[in-house]
């Protein structure tokens, strides 16, 4: 097999389609960082391939022949953890199969159209190229997930008071690569009292109100997908819509959000940079910022402007992360306060929300 040129990003495709692997080999190929290592018509050609070279990054579809995507996403992960980019017509708006596909370990999901792929292909090339390097640099390691989003972690309802009451005190959350898994985690260690949570998680148009009642049955605290002129409430979790910006803002002592379109911020819709920033301006001291695992340097810009504002700020570790790009982007414009790992965040939000001198700082963990 013929060997790549030294740094490029090695690439296995996956896909039935004839047209679809041709073209998928001249999108990869016309970015100088990536070489098309092979491709497989179906996943048992693609292991014959890996037992010669394991690839970089792996680009799978889910319809195939013999076995689906799924299954061999699976096998995958349980036996030498790849990054994956998932791209496929299942993968629509809404569907189960993205759902399954994040869940099981993918890093990123393109979907294709049902007709015309080839031409949407050629339109997608830079959103194609991005993800494979951006793929490319995720810990495989990190890869192992544990599948908290299943129907065998429901949790219990909070209260019907406890959710009509309002909060001065908002929790922003920001999040990419690997953030349906800290999302998970996170919210799912939030307590029924805890103060109202607006979420921005990089994700595509139409996943995200699944993603929110798969959330929603996982976690004591409320969480569905936002609309504009939702309350932030006690208990509750406002999840910004795939493909659109989510703005924080007050009306008295009631926060709401507004769900809006708008050209790409910090190339992403919904932006998290979008969703600090209108935090900062209606919040600030009242609010508190988390940015998580993600890869890029959406958000560290409005964390900033949130701390400057008076907002207290929280990045995962490094450790904790799938991608480390976005908290590390974050820590190194001076926007946190303290970095801590995945799992005691939540117990930390809890500790602030209950403190009256927003500010305060263990200097155990401060940020310097």
């Amino acid at each position: 097999m013929e060997r790549e040129g030294p740094g490029k990003v090695r690439v296995l495709v996956v896909d039935d389609s004839v047209t679809v692997r041709q073209t998928m080999r001249q999108i990869l190929e016309s970015d100088p960082a990536i070489a098309v290592m092979a491709t497989a018509a179906d996943p048992f050609v693609a292991a014959r391939h890996m037992r010669d070279e394991v690839p970089d990054v792996i680009v799978l579809d889910i319809e195939m022949p013999r076995m689906d995507g799924l299954s061999f996403l699976e096998r995958i992960m349980s036996q030498h953890p790849i990054p994956v980019v998932i791209c496929s017509s299942l993968t629509e708006a809404g569907s189960a199969s993205a759902l399954a596909a994040l869940a099981g370990g993918a890093v990123d999901i393109i979907s294709k159209p049902r007709h015309g792929a080839r031409q949407f292909l050629e339109d997608a090339r830079t959103q194609i190229c991005d993800a494979v390097k951006a793929a490319a640099r995720v810990d495989p390691r990190r890869l192992r997930v544990a599948r908290k989003l299943s129907a065998d972690a429901v949790l219990a309802k909070g209260s019907g008071t406890a959710m009509l009451e309002t909060t001065d005190r908002v929790i922003a959350v920001g999040a990419s690569t690997g953030g349906t898994e800290a999302l998970a985690r996170l919210l799912g260690g939030l307590t029924v009292d805890s103060p109202g949570v607006v979420v921005v998680q990089h994700m595509p148009e139409g996943f995200t109100a699944q993603f929110a009642r798969r959330l929603d049955g996982a976690c004591a605290i409320r969480v569905k997908e936002a609309e504009s002129g939702d309350t932030v409430l006690r208990g509750q979790a406002l999840l910004a819509p795939g493909g659109r910006h989510l703005l924080l803002h007050r009306s008295g002592a009631r926060y709401y959000v507004d769900v809006k379109d708008g050209p790409l911020v910090a190339r992403h819709r919904p932006s998290v940079d979008v969703l600090f920033r209108s935090t900062a301006r209606y919040a600030g001291p009242n609010a508190i910022g988390v940015i998580l695992t993600g890869m890029g340097d959406d958000g560290a810009q409005g964390m900033l402007e949130m701390k400057t504002a008076g907002a207290f700020n929280i990045a995962q570790d490094e450790a904790s992360c799938v991608v480390f790009g976005m908290p590390k982007e974050a820590i190194k414009r001076g926007g946190v306060d303290v970095v801590l790992p995945l799992d005691d965040i939540a117990g930390e939000l809890q500790r602030r929300a209950g403190l009256r001198e927003v500010g305060h700082r263990p200097a155990a963990v401060a940020c310097r």
